[in-house]
């Protein structure tokens, strides 16, 4: 195709946007509904993977010494431990600062009031790496010598990973069902419109033009209805993302949840609007003139 036939095509494409300017502009407000929803729910999915993420980094195993060793023993396992394979950090706690936090923890109850450093035991705080592997980690820190037991609350790590796999596994549905919606919206505008043009393609096939000479304009306009709807629903996002990150930051009550910036979301968010504005309108154009080739 020569280069002249290729700038009438693409100007016949952007005109095509203008003149079908009603189904146009629900086009790209269908569009650009459906990705702000896209990228809602998706910036609301990192964030929760996000704080999960932190709380499961809050999960950790407490390593209790045998009380019969000696202080220079019981500090010396923590070498041991430190050289498992998911162990990020273990730090160890005196007797004496266990009482303090118990103290702490108890202050103004009488029932504790007896309680001497003694009574206590030596022990490890272990931060893991990996917190899904805390079972096996477990076992292993069993297994030193002059270990007593450990604490590992199994059920909350597993429940963090739990509610990881199902944002991920609903954020995908969503995403994938929006998206879908978005391909037949402004499929069903380029069949609108070249339904209006099919005597036209009829005469353009009769005299010899091909398939991608006919198809070509129909593609260019699909792609600047779906990339005019990503670029609004990209500003869109950004504007309401930043007013939301305000309110919740005016509320105390909210201060609990962490909202990453969107600056931390800008070159994901970017790619992920430009991608699926090129995709919903090259492949919707594409797929919706199939059946007006057959002329």
């Amino acid at each position: 195709m020569r280069l002249n036939n290729i700038g009438y095509l693409l100007k016949e494409g952007f005109r095509g946007v203008f003149q079908h300017g009603f189904m146009s502009f629900a086009a790209v407000c269908v569009t650009v509904a459906c990705l702000v929803i896209v990228g809602s729910f998706s910036a609301l999915a990192y964030n929760l993977d996000e704080m999960v993420k932190e709380l499961n980094q809050t999960s950790e195993i407490l390593v209790y010494i045998d009380a019969d060793l000696p202080d220079a023993e019981a500090k010396s396992i923590g070498t041991q431990i430190n050289l498992l394979d998911n162990v990020l950090e273990a730090r160890f706690v005196s007797r004496q600062e266990a009482l303090q936090n118990f103290i702490d923890d108890h202050e103004g109850d009488s029932a504790f009031s007896g309680v001497q450093a003694e009574d206590l035991r030596h022990r490890y705080v272990v931060t893991l790496e990996d917190n899904t592997k805390m079972k096996q980690t477990d076992e292993q820190l069993k297994q030193l010598p002059g270990v007593a037991k450990t604490n590992a609350a199994y059920e909350l790590a597993e429940g963090f990973s739990t509610i990881q796999d199902v944002l991920h596994i609903v954020s995908a549905a969503i995403i994938a069902v929006l998206l879908v919606v978005s391909l037949l919206i402004i499929s069903n505008t380029v069949k609108l419109a070249m339904y209006d043009r099919k005597d036209e393609i009829a005469i353009m096939k009769m005299v010899g033009a091909t398939n991608g000479f006919i198809r070509l304009p129909f593609v260019v306009e699909g792609f600047c209805l779906g990339m005019v709807g990503a670029l609004l629903a990209f500003g869109l996002e950004w504007a309401g993302y930043d007013a939301m990150l305000q309110k919740i930051n005016e509320v105390d009550s909210l201060q609990l949840f962490s909202f990453v910036p969107f600056r931390e979301l800008l070159v994901p968010m970017v790619a992920v609007f430009a991608a699926a504005g090129m995709f919903v309108g090259i492949v919707g154009s594409w797929t919706s003139i199939r059946k007006f080739m057959d002329v």
